[in-house]
């Protein structure tokens, strides 16, 4: 399996227009996790966004995963990046 690197760069008022949409954002998130596929994810503070690692065959599991995002769907990520991330510390 391969990592991949999911990076939200959010709007300037990412944090105050979140509220609505992180459950919808969480719930997604942990059904991933629970999937094997979403390995850790959190929020970037300055710029705003957030930071998604994933661990699968390819890159469109994280590109599926931002697509149906209600953070991104919501519009309160400006845009979306999805890097081959190597692992050279850590891992499974």
């Amino acid at each position: 399996m391969k990592h991949f690197a999911l990076i939200y760069h959010g709007v300037p008022d990412y944090f105050q227009r979140r509220a609505p949409l992180r459950e919808a954002h969480l719930a997604r998130a942990r059904e991933a996790h629970r999937r094997g596929e979403l390995l850790m994810a959190g929020a970037l503070e300055s710029p705003p966004g957030s930071l998604l690692v994933f661990r699968c065959e390819d890159e469109q599991t994280a590109r599926e995963f931002a697509a149906a995002d209600p953070y991104v769907t919501g519009n309160i990520v400006e845009r979306w990046t999805v890097q081959p991330w190597t692992v050279v510390i850590g891992g499974d």
